[in-house]
């Protein structure tokens, strides 16, 4: 049996508007963010087959495991946070503390 963990899925579509520059955040170059679809917990098999029907459909995906273990930099704890969560907004960072 294969362990149970929360994913993420970013899809994207080819977009020739946009500039082949990884200035633009979510835009990567060329594509056009288009949503971002949380999975509870599932197993990789499952992820594979929902990411290869997007691919059918002409997405570009991207998966993610929604939470990641970090260090909490001023009590040296273990927490989880989401994978997307901006470093200054994260008790990881010396940004958040200095705030």
């Amino acid at each position: 049996m294969s362990k149970l963990t929360e994913y993420t899925l970013e899809m994207y579509k080819a977009d020739r508007r946009i500039k082949k520059d990884a200035r633009y955040g979510k835009d990567k170059a060329g594509l056009r963010f288009y949503d971002a679809l949380d999975l509870g917990p599932t197993t990789k098999d499952y992820v594979s087959t929902v990411v290869e029907a997007y691919q059918r459909r002409g997405f570009v995906v991207q998966v993610h495991e929604t939470y990641v273990t970090r260090t909490n930099m001023m009590g040296g704890a273990k927490y989880q946070e989401r994978y997307d969560t901006p470093y200054y907004c994260s008790p990881s960072s010396e940004t958040y503390w200095s705030m």
